[in-house]
């Protein structure tokens, strides 16, 4: 009898043993994995190649959207979405109802038309939506968005492209002068900054694709040239619109649907120009998208 209660005794002093050192293993690995956390946070904030690449409160409120915020965004978001629409149908309904519609190299006259409805669905209503795809869909992945923004973009060039090669071929063929007016000017050097720029981005953030230092040193002037070349874009617009009225001598309703375009195009560029610029409207990091990526852009 007395020998049982010591191998009770023994046995329940084995299992209170195990107990605790599964206990003291369970706290090791606790303790390793926020070290490895915290070393990982620490090292993105060095950088890679020792730059910093994020700030301490940038680390601590990734993935935090401010609520009151996002309704804000949300309003002025779809607002401009339809006047962006509205700028393109109407430029649509003006060359359809009052300049004969669409043509090409068989109906010289009607070329021309393709030149205001590309370049006000490219370089405005396209290229505006690439610029807002990180804010207007934050809760996508960061590599996808970055494939998005890139083809919405080009998409924006090759519209921008084939509006030239309209307009172009138009004088042509009319024996105009080409290159003659500030909107020209304006328009033209807006298309080539905006290729240098997709392929500067493309090169930088794409494929292949330079080292985090160099490209979260490149940002801040791809976030810079982006606003520039839409400010291009819109000031070529109105010019442009402003220009072929005159040169017409548009009155009457074909004036007034003039205007309103231009008026759309306007309040639009307003809009976008201030849900791009607004800090609170950025898309913030997730967490794995730190832990994850060697960077983080806008």
């Amino acid at each position: 009898m007395h020998q049982r209660k010591i191998n009770m005794e023994a046995l329940g002093n084995a299992e209170e043993r195990e107990r605790l050192r599964t206990s003291e293993e369970e706290e090791e690995e606790e303790e390793e994995e926020e070290y490895n956390a915290c070393k990982i946070k620490r090292d993105w904030e060095r950088g890679a190649e020792g730059g910093s690449l994020l700030s301490r409160s940038a680390i601590y409120n990734m993935d935090m959207d401010t609520p009151t915020d996002l309704p804000l965004f949300t309003k002025l978001y779809t607002l401009a979405q339809v006047l962006g629409i509205l700028s393109v149908v109407l430029v649509g309904v003006w060359v359809g109802l009052y300049r004969g519609g669409f043509g090409w190299s068989a109906f010289p006259d009607l070329q021309f038309n393709w030149h205001p409805f590309l370049m006000v669905l490219g370089l405005v209503l396209l290229y505006a939506n690439g610029a807002l795809i990180y804010r207007g869909f934050r809760s996508e992945r960061k590599r996808k968005l970055k494939v998005v923004h890139a083809v919405v973009m080009v998409s924006a060039l090759v519209c921008a492209v084939v509006g030239l090669v309209a307009v172009f071929k138009f004088h042509d063929s009319k024996g105009f002068a080409n290159m003659h007016s500030l909107h020209s000017w304006i328009g033209l050097a807006t298309v080539i900054l905006f290729a240098c720029q997709w392929l500067a981005g493309f090169l930088t953030f794409l494929f292949p694709g330079l080292r985090s230092s160099l490209r979260a040193a490149y940002l801040p002037l791809h976030q810079y040239f982006g606003l520039f070349i839409f400010a291009g874009a819109i000031t070529s617009t109105l010019l442009g619109l402003s220009e072929k009225a005159i040169f017409v001598q548009s009155v009457g309703s074909e004036s007034v649907l003039v205007n309103v375009t231009g008026l759309c195009v306007a309040v639009f560029a307003g809009l976008v120009t201030y849900l791009l610029s607004q800090p609170k409207f950025r898309r913030q990091a997730t967490e794995d998208e730190v832990l994850l990526t060697d960077t983080v852009l806008e």
